[in-house]
């Protein structure tokens, strides 16, 4: 499963620039637009037009494409516009729109064009919805004085239109993905604090009466200390008993908060990995459950994503990571879960055959669920690939034909 939701977009939709080189992607794809200028630029060029229509045509265009740009890009410098300069800005260009077009010929109702786009992007649905329809209109009728190009005028009308909503529609792709952004961070906040809550409320649970009991018999021991020391030795027995007794139980508890699972480790894959630029190709077999695989296994193949995954941001310069969770057959009929995280990296260091701390300390916690780690260069030739094998329980006597045939021995 690609995360094509979660990866940045290369026009950052819905964000404002952060450096220079957001800003410049952005102007990029707003300049793309200007191509539909080459007919206004070449009758300017041609040097057919008389001296005042050429200073009319160069001052209107430049005027044209300087209030085009600041309306546009007045989100990435920060600074926001009233209402009613947006409203002015946009009834300006469309004056000059039908000025030029009017006076200087067909190829300048191409204006029309940036003037539909500059509506949708700054005014709301409400308005744009009849407001493209007009400015449309208006160039049908201010085109039908050329009947050079009446027979053609829809290869204007039509771009017009067609160019006013679908910037409708990628304000509204901009307006959703704000939201998700927002709702993603508030459902992070939230689980975050639910976690403490739950982990208040346990501990509560676990130490209130032990730690009531264990004040209570200190008082009583203390009273009962100078006259009665059997009796205060015995308060004191039973102290010791109900403090390891609260120390067991807070172990218990500590452990099964720190124990990693795969979904929960998934989380913080994509966020990292978002946040480091790498595409992420993530199996979606990664958030299912999966029979016969023990806590300890799970546990271990969590460690194992999250180290890989550390390595890929910080060591490997990669630009994509996949990350795949399959089932297996070893040939001592053995069956289990390998997860593997290959990325198009540097790949493994040279003169290797050193794992460092971080792989070190992961074999060792896949040897001890019963697993094993292998590594190496990743099969397409560039990159690095972490496999990391759990044993899984045996499969039920229903499920024994769910086995692949090509692992079986009449397969073989």
């Amino acid at each position: 499963m690609k995360e094509a939701e979660t990866e940045p977009s290369p026009v950052m939709i819905g964000t404002p620039p952060r450096n220079r080189r957001q800003a410049l992607v952005k102007s990029v794809w707003i300049i793309i637009w200007f191509l539909y200028l080459t007919g206004p630029i070449g009758d300017l060029v041609d040097g057919d037009m008389s001296p005042s229509h050429e200073v009319l045509g160069c001052a209107g265009l430049l005027l044209f494409v300087g209030v085009y740009f600041a309306l546009l890009f007045r989100h990435m410098v920060h600074r926001s516009w009233t209402d009613w300069a947006v409203r002015a800005a946009v009834t300006f260009i469309a004056a000059i729109a039908i000025l030029l077009s009017s006076v200087l010929g067909p190829n300048w109702l191409v204006l029309f064009t940036f003037v539909c786009v500059a509506v949708a992007v700054s005014r709301p649905f409400a308005t744009a919805r009849w407001a493209i329809p007009a400015l449309t209109a208006t160039l049908v009728l201010v085109g039908l004085r050329y009947g050079e190009v009446r027979i053609y005028l829809f290869a204007y009308a039509l771009p017009c239109l067609l160019s006013g909503f679908a910037m409708v529609g990628v304000q509204h792709l901009i307006r959703t993905t704000k939201e998700l952004r927002e709702a993603r961070e508030e459902v992070a906040r939230l689980a975050a604090n639910e976690e403490r809550l739950r982990l208040a409320r346990d501990l509560h649970d676990l130490l209130g009466h032990s730690l009531s009991l264990i004040t209570l018999k200190s008082e009583l021991a203390g009273r009962m200390l100078p006259a009665e020391p059997d009796g205060a030795a015995k308060q004191v027995a039973d102290i010791e008993r109900v403090s390891r007794q609260a120390l067991v139980d807070v172990r218990e508890a500590v452990t099964g908060y720190r124990r990693p699972r795969l979904v929960v480790e998934l989380a913080g894959v994509r966020a990292a990995l978002r946040t480091a630029a790498i595409t992420a190709d993530l199996d979606p077999a990664l958030e299912q459950e999966h029979r016969g695989l023990a806590e300890d296994g799970e546990g271990a193949l969590a460690w194992a994503l999250r180290e890989a995954v550390t390595n890929v941001v910080r060591h490997s310069a990669a630009r994509r990571c996949e990350v795949l969770l399959t089932e297996e057959w070893e040939a001592d009929e053995r069956r289990l879960l390998c997860l593997s995280v290959i990325d198009d990296g540097t790949g493994p260091p040279r003169g290797g055959g050193h794992d460092g701390n971080g792989l070190s300390g992961l074999r060792e916690r896949l040897a001890l669920a019963d697993g094993r780690l292998e590594t190496g260069a990743a099969p397409r030739g560039r990159g690095f690939a972490l496999r990391a094998y759990v044993p899984l329980g045996s499969l039920p006597v229903s499920g024994s034909a769910a086995r692949p045939a090509e692992h079986s021995p009449s397969g073989a």
